[in-house]
């Protein structure tokens, strides 16, 4: 299981009890698309999720898509453990492959993956015939199905660590420019029986100097955070010095570097899920007010504080994948960017007729802004998209649901500092 699928099946615990599994994937069902309608002309959904948003009948100019209309990647999506002598290919059934970006991160960073896409266009596979072990890869591709639209696909998946070896993956890699809102989050390959020891070999400091402090969630995962948002303008330095560090029996960290980022302006965008809004405040001025649509009244979004994780131009959603059956699958969902790892979205919405932006909520637990059929730069959702990078903070408030989970994405400023302080291995 993935720490991608670890965390989903957490927040799905908390749910038992009577509670509805709900991966914060749009498109209402059946009855409530028709109840819905009678609101708003033709209510739909606006919001998304793992891989997900919106319902199949409310493609424009036509009914749901072929089968056909489908990126194949293997290993799958998810997939951990993978052996280094497993296939590797990206294929569609039908059309053709436009672009295909894979990247891998190991003890060494992040790095491309180079690759071919074959002569009729139908499969995309690496130059090298084998995997590397230990490693984290990500998967964008872009084609045209049988029929001539635009579909995309992302997916992930994690090989096996090396024998008596672990390392830690985190996002986003070196140089990166970011939002005041990141939290610096590890995920391990293997689980940590040393917490303090590993803890002691990643270090993380600011300049100008302020308090951070470390949090574990479970043995795999270790994040790192001050009291309050970063201030613009801090640079911040990571070193891990795992090498040769014993985290588990028989298991030796490899990673020997330093990363650094920048963090750049600050930028918190608060979405009131009553009012159908999203304020957009840059270095405490307001210079946007934009209608949206959240979370309907039986799968609501999440309140609190979270951070944009990863950004995608487009982006497939497909409601099968997180437990909503055949309910949608939408494989061009444009400007989406993730709030949780168990699937809030914050994305362009090209199906909902306009009164439902700033009037309803329609969502599965998502947040749509208004935008056009391949994602155009002047809509709210494009001009948005463009105004955001990871690290920025997003509040929701005014919804009828709890207070994301503090390990759900990079929920942690959800947390008091004191309790935050008490989760480090060494005190």
């Amino acid at each position: 299981m993935t720490a991608h699928q670890q965390e989903r099946a957490g927040d799905r615990a908390t749910r038992r009890g009577g509670a509805r599994v709900r991966d914060r994937l749009p498109g209402p069902s059946p009855a409530r698309r028709s109840r819905v309608a009678l609101l708003v002309l033709a209510g739909l959904t606006g919001a998304v999720a793992l891989a997900g948003c919106g319902d199949p009948e409310t493609f424009v100019g036509g009914g749901p898509r072929s089968p056909e209309g489908t990126i194949g990647v293997v290993p799958d999506d998810g997939a951990h453990g993978v052996r280094a002598d497993r296939r590797f290919e990206v294929r569609v059934p039908a059309g053709r492959l436009e672009r295909v970006a894979v990247s891998r991160t190991g003890s060494a960073g992040r790095r491309p993956v180079a690759g071919r896409i074959s002569p009729d266009g139908m499969v995309w596979r690496p130059a090298s015939g084998r995997l590397q072990l230990g490693a984290r890869y990500t998967v964008d591709a872009v084609a045209l199905d049988g029929a001539g639209h635009r579909i995309a696909r992302h997916t992930t998946f994690t090989t096996a660590a090396p024998v008596h070896r672990f390392v830690g993956h985190f996002s986003p890699q070196r140089d990166a420019t970011v939002g005041t809102g990141l939290i610096f989050s590890m995920v391990f390959s293997r689980p940590i029986a040393d917490r303090a020891a590993v803890e002691r070999a990643v270090r993380v400091a600011a300049r100008p100097g302020v308090e951070v402090a470390a949090h574990w969630f479970g043995r795999r995962r270790l994040d790192f955070r001050p009291r309050d948002r970063w201030r613009p303008g801090t640079q911040i330095t990571v070193q891990l010095r795992l090498r040769g560090v014993k985290g588990a029996p028989n298991a030796y960290g490899t990673q020997h570097r330093t990363v650094r980022y920048r963090v750049a302006r600050d930028q918190v965008s608060t979405i009131d899920a009553a009012r159908h809004t999203l304020t957009v405040r840059r270095n405490g001025r307001v210079v946007a007010v934009l209608p949206v649509t959240a979370g309907d009244a039986e799968n609501p979004t999440y309140n609190g504080r979270m951070v944009i994780l990863e950004r995608d131009s487009m982006t497939r959603m497909d409601g099968d994948t997180v437990g909503f059956g055949g309910e949608y699958d939408i494989p061009d969902v444009p400007h989406a960017m993730r709030l949780t790892r168990s699937g809030t979205f914050l994305h362009g919405n090209y199906w909902a007729p306009p009164e439902v932006f700033g009037g309803v909520n329609t969502s599965h637990g998502c947040v749509g802004l208004k935008d056009i059929r391949g994602g155009g730069p002047n809509t709210p959702a494009g001009w948005f998209f463009g105004q955001s990078m990871v690290g920025d903070t997003i509040v929701v408030q005014n919804s009828p649901e709890r207070t994301v989970a503090p390990d759900n994405g990079l929920g942690g400023w959800n947390m008091p500092w004191g309790l935050w302080r008490a989760g480090s291995a060494l005190r």
